[in-house]
């Protein structure tokens, strides 16, 4: 028997689509320019899976602070544009205007 026809689950031989954990997986491969598109047992995709899942972490984490650092330079222009309100309004009380 081939080592890569071996089941680990099954502890014998591969049966293939009538297994429950056979899949077909198409789209980009996350290390390699390639598209992927053909069927394998789960449990050998989910290395390949793992480094998508964690490439797609990255770009969300990087999303999120972006749009973060954006919400505080509003913040801070709105606070701004507040505190130089309050403070004229604060002149001409003080003129009695």
């Amino acid at each position: 028997m081939a080592k890569d026809t071996f089941c680990p689950l099954l502890k014998k031989a591969c049966i293939e689509s009538r297994c429950k954990w056979w899949v077909h997986i198409r789209g980009k491969h996350p290390q390699k320019e390639g598209e992927i598109d053909f069927p394998d047992c789960a449990i050998k995709w989910l290395p390949v899976l793992l480094i998508e899942n964690a490439q797609m972490e990255r770009q969300t984490g990087a999303a999120v602070e972006s749009f973060r650092n954006e919400s505080v330079k509003q913040y801070k222009a709105l606070t701004g544009g507040l505190r130089a309100v309050a403070n004229e309004a604060k002149k001409r009380r003080m003129l009695g205007s």
